[in-house]
């Protein structure tokens, strides 16, 4: 597996946990678990923002890696 194929990899996983997180969000009746999550949501979503950025720098950077 290529780098830009791992790293396509990863972001499609980050994606699916963001989906859980926001799921697990809207079902919790928990203030403080709600928080929690919204939180972690937060940090996810500037992982993929950065892992997005990497997907594209690839594709500019190493050809081979574009797939």
């Amino acid at each position: 597996m290529t780098v830009g194929a791992q790293v396509k990899s990863c972001y499609a996983s980050i994606k699916g946990i963001e989906a859980s997180l926001r799921i697990l969000r809207s079902q919790s009746n928990d203030l403080e678990a709600h928080d929690a999550y919204l939180e972690t949501e937060h940090i996810i979503q500037e992982i993929k923002k950065d892992l997005e950025e990497q997907v594209l720098l690839l594709a500019r950077q190493e050809p081979q890696y574009n797939q």
